[in-house]
């Protein structure tokens, strides 16, 4: 019997090893140290060590956002047109559905977080880094009507790198369609809570993602409108290291609240709460 015992310690031991030896490695782009992939996982793709925020598709925002099974969304048909003929166009739109199973960057729909009913927009900028076009602004636009329309609020996680240049003028105009719908959200006296996620970006940026009542961020995620070069360009002076990333916006008035994945979920709960959104069943 002691000797079977030996056996499986040593069968165990073993195996242990060939699994910790051969399993993936996550090496973090910030501070170049390498985790197992399964802890990188489990801590919500954020590294262990200096605590970078890595990039989370709309599916993985989703499921760690909304309660279980509780998300209905919204125009989920709804795809891009080719308005104006532009070269490689259709073909960029249909490997970017391919590639994320998403059919434009961004899903809309109504879910419950802890209780609290709530109108909720994930961009991801894992499609075309979430640049916004006629669906984009128009999926985000009747969200916005829809939780009028229902007395709802509106939690919308922001990623983007601009307007999609590939629709032109019509890629602007979705700036004062979704900000259009947010004011009108407002007047209705309805909670709009912003979360920045990396990168948001260009007109993005300068339209409905700064519309929140209240605007929280990711750590050290990338907040602007247009790029470091450019604004160098133009001013001829180095701007700080630091400069657009979400500690520096904070400081300069225009982010509220810096939060952790972690906490995301808790800190909505209890935003809402205080608003006034309880759980439906009271």
């Amino acid at each position: 019997m002691a000797l079977e015992d030996l056996f499986r310690n040593v069968t165990k031991r073993f195996n242990d090893d060939t699994t910790a030896e051969h399993e993936p490695m996550f090496k973090c782009p910030r501070c170049q140290q390498s985790v197992p992939e399964s802890q990188f996982q489990e801590q919500g793709k954020v590294c262990p060590n200096c605590n970078y925020h890595a990039r989370l598709t709309a599916a993985e925002r989703l499921r760690i956002t909304a309660d279980k099974n509780s998300f209905t969304e919204y125009d989920a048909g709804m795809h891009s047109a080719d308005p104006l003929h532009f070269p490689d166009y259709a073909q960029k739109i249909e490997r970017s559905q391919t590639q994320t199973g998403m059919r434009d960057a961004v899903i809309t729909g109504e879910c419950t977080i802890k209780g609290s009913r709530t109108v909720l927009i994930i961009m991801d900028s894992h499609f075309m880094m979430a640049s916004m076009g006629s669906v984009v602004g128009e999926k985000i636009t009747r969200a916005f009507e829809t939780a009028t329309e229902k007395g709802l609020p509106v939690v919308a996680f922001t990623a983007s790198g601009g307007a999609r240049m590939q629709e032109g003028i019509l890629s602007l105009m979705q700036m004062a369609k979704t900000s259009g719908a947010v004011a009108r959200h407002s007047e209705a006296g309805l909670l709009y809570l912003t979360v920045m996620t990396d990168p948001t970006t260009g007109g993005v940026t300068a339209s409905f993602a700064s519309l929140g009542d209240i605007i929280l961020a990711e750590p050290k995620v990338l907040i602007g409108f247009a790029g470091r070069r450019v604004i160098e360009g133009t001013i001829r002076q180095r701007l700080p290291d630091n400069f657009q990333l979400a500690e520096f916006v904070q400081e300069k008035g225009f982010v509220d609240m810096i939060v952790e994945r972690r906490t995301m979920r808790s800190t909505l709960s209890h935003l809402l709460k205080l608003h006034g959104y309880e759980r439906e069943n009271g």
